[in-house]
């Protein structure tokens, strides 16, 4: 089997993208789909934590770099899911809700599919990961006050496949969810960006 084959039915295998119950495109990946970014894509997203606002055009002059290899490089990240929606630079306090909370739960894995749909009617919950070891997910809740987690922890535990949750209240962020570090770094270590 040539390399692209290989690659091509690995990505096949571990990316899908499905429609869920109500009507939402999402993808799946796991951590063999994962993207690698070169020293170029990593110094024009870097270039973008500095400013997220910034033109095609000015990260083209900023990085000495031809405008159409911005752009290529911009849609091929957006297409290849490796960057986030806009939104999740959203602070919860400005929407109203500044309590987080982490919920663990374990999961009837029968009616995972069903769980995921009703935890995904559930608003609150911005963030829901498997996890390996003694629980099945963490589950990241935002809300408005103590009496607010109490309610969306009583949601979580209605969907179905949910046999048990703990919660635990976040009190303060001390490191934030970053990637600016990283994108100065390759695999090896070595500094490919300022």
């Amino acid at each position: 089997m040539n390399y692209t084959t290989d690659v091509q039915r690995r990505q096949e295998s571990s990316t899908s993208l499905h429609r869920s119950t109500n009507g939402c495109r999402e993808w799946r990946h796991t951590l063999a789909s994962m993207t690698a970014l070169d020293a170029t894509d990593r110094r024009i997203l870097a270039a973008l934590d500095d400013d997220p606002r910034a033109s095609v055009q000015l990260l083209a002059q900023q990085l000495g770099l031809a405008r159409g290899t911005v752009h290529a490089r911009l849609d091929r990240l957006a297409k290849e899911g490796v960057m986030r929606k806009n939104s999740v630079r959203l602070t919860p306090a400005a929407l109203g809700l500044p309590m987080r909370a982490l919920v663990t739960a374990e999961v009837d894995q029968d009616q995972f599919d069903e769980m995921m749909t009703d935890m995904a009617g559930v608003a609150e919950v911005i963030e829901c990961v498997g996890l390996a070891g003694e629980n099945d997910l963490m589950i990241q809740i935002v809300a408005r006050d103590a009496d607010h987690v109490y309610d969306i922890t009583k949601r979580i535990k209605g969907c179905r496949g949910i046999k048990r949750t703990a919660t635990s209240i976040v009190l303060r962020e001390l490191l934030g969810f970053r990637f600016e570090h990283l994108l100065e770094k390759t695999h090896g270590g070595a500094t490919v960006a300022g």
